[in-house]
């Protein structure tokens, strides 16, 4: 792994006071031949190459770095230190669970949800709510209870088109945690229902109504659903259309369309290509 050094002086310097300003540094403190050690090593690398964004395995063999071990006042092996900064700040001494030691990291490495959520707002800045989706998404799988990964995904949904799962989601977000973003994105859906209201929609949805097995209305429906950012909705349509006749006009192509045109990750895409093709196929 890139982030596992064996610890010497030659490059404490460079590993413990230098990269331990960008990552926090794992200090492993062995000796060979001590059944603990070799024990414990194999769970620190592998807890190591989980975060190895952050987080950068040193391990000191204290039979050759005697220097380093007195230097850090190791007085049994096998001890582990997490240094940043060019200081502990935080360790233990002997056996420890991975669980244990998992929770230690957790406690100073920025978690998974975080650089995800920091990654979806940098291309909500720019506008890229494409972009910005596919990790706001994966960062709300992680943690479904953080309201301002919730809030973030609702916008991107707002944005992309689906304002039924923008809906759903705002729901979940408590009054504490209804901050200005909160208010904003909410207005947003306001707007979008509103503007689902439209006279071409009313006149269609009328018209359907007195002819229900029209289908080149519910297909023009869905068009002006899909405008709308009813997406759901306007799949229902066409897909009742093609249920019926797979070559109607262009209802397969609206479909295929509106499918390809949702990001990935959406569970609405999913559900309407295996829609797809249980048809085609």
């Amino acid at each position: 792994m890139q982030n596992v050094v064996n610890l010497n002086i030659e490059n404490f310097q460079q590993i413990i006071i230098e990269q331990s300003k960008h990552k926090h540094v794992l200090v492993d403190f062995w000796a060979p031949n001590l059944e603990m050690c070799e024990e414990l090593s194999p769970i620190l690398q592998k807890l190591a190459s989980q975060h190895a964004e952050h987080l950068i395995y040193a391990r000191v063999n204290c039979e050759q770095e005697q220097q380093i071990a007195s230097q850090f006042g190791i007085r049994s092996l096998p001890t582990v230190i997490l240094v940043k900064d060019g200081q502990p700040v935080d360790g233990f001494a002997g056996p420890q669970m991975e669980e244990q030691i998992q929770e230690m990291l957790e406690k100073h490495l920025p978690n998974a949800e975080d650089g995800l959520y920091e990654k979806a707002v940098a291309n909500v800045n720019l506008g890229d709510y494409q972009a910005a989706f596919s990790d706001a998404k994966q960062a709300h799988d992680l943690d479904p209870k953080r309201a301002d990964i919730a809030v973030l995904l609702a916008d991107c949904y707002v944005e992309l088109g689906n304002i039924n799962q923008a809906k759903i989601l705002l729901e979940t977000v408590t009054l504490v945690d209804q901050n200005g973003y909160y208010h904003s994105v909410q207005g947003k859906v306001e707007l979008a229902e509103q503007a689902a209201e439209s006279p071409e929609i009313k006149q269609l949805q009328k018209q359907l109504e007195q002819e229900p097995d029209n289908m080149q209305v519910k297909v023009d429906l869905a068009i002006q659903l899909q405008q709308a950012n009813q997406p759901e909705e306007a799949l229902d349509l066409l897909f009742s259309v093609l249920a019926k006749d797979l070559n109607f006009g262009e209802a397969k192509k609206f479909t295929l369309d509106m499918i390809n045109a949702m990001p990935d990750g959406d569970p609405l895409k999913s559900k309407a290509r295996r829609k797809m093709y249980s048809l085609l196929y």
